[in-house]
């Protein structure tokens, strides 16, 4: 069974939108099993509005098991995955003094994983022309809010072995096809491994928080930070950070 992934970010990142899509049926290396795309989107899915719901801030994690089937270089091999999704407001000061007992308990589950895939948005500076840039932060307050995960990880999270840092909702910064035919990965013949994926993404994605990444691989003791980019749009890119959790935690 796979150990429990922690699955986090702020508000309106996209996290009920990718782990959503991530049950659609035209799945290419990665399948979830149960439950099934249907009746995930009963309860993710505000139909009036026709988007995402929302995660209600009355608890801090609500959790879930997905039955995932990842095809890898070895065969196809199925996990069990501990989807926690969390309100973006836990990670809010206020709200963690108001709801001391449930971020405490949230912690508590926290430290026992050996995962953790943070959702985090693009910075305005980022951002295709033609998008309002008013609805991005600056890059300089992506920067400081990613400080605040850099002690978040530090403190609370000492028995990570992975991380997956995915900068979402490519489709509003990059050429998705030309980036997936670069990163996609298929079995035996992918263009590039896991770290050279990192490599060529933390490069070209992540400058501005890159003395930032290095910090957390140096406070953490054997932990290892992989950086994705990702979005509903394309499923090679959606894939990829569920493949390497399959690959490396599901054994």
């Amino acid at each position: 069974m796979l150990v429990g992934v922690i699955y986090i970010g702020d508000r309106e990142t996209g996290k009920t939108s990718l782990a959503m899509e991530l049950a659609h049926p035209s799945g290419n290396y990665v399948k979830v099993i149960s439950p099934d795309y249907e009746y995930l989107k009963g309860f993710l899915f505000d139909h009036e509005h026709q988007r995402t719901r929302a995660t209600d801030a009355e608890q801090a994690s609500y959790e879930r098991t997905l039955e995932i089937q990842v095809t890898l270089p070895t065969g196809s091999k199925q996990i069990s995955l501990d989807w926690i999704d969390t309100p973006g407001e836990i990670w809010r000061k206020t709200w963690q003094s108001k709801n001391s007992d449930q971020w405490k308990t949230f912690l508590e589950n926290l430290r026992q994983s050996e995962g953790i895939l943070l959702i985090v948005p693009p910075y305005r500076e980022l951002i295709k022309p033609g998008y309002d840039p008013d609805l991005f932060i600056t890059q300089e307050q992506w920067c400081n809010r990613f400080n605040r995960w850099v002690d978040f990880f530090h403190q609370d999270c000492p028995k990570i072995r992975h991380l997956a840092l995915c900068l979402n909702k490519a489709d509003l910064f990059c050429d998705l096809q030309k980036e997936a035919s670069q990163l996609a990965y298929i079995p035996n013949r992918s263009r590039m491994n896991w770290q050279q994926r990192h490599d060529y993404i933390f490069q070209k994605y992540f400058k501005p928080i890159q003395s930032q990444i290095k910090e957390i691989n140096k406070k953490v003791s054997g932990l290892a930070v992989r950086c994705f980019i990702t979005s509903i749009q394309n499923r090679d890119l959606l894939e990829l950070p569920w493949i390497y959790f399959g690959s490396f935690l599901a054994k």
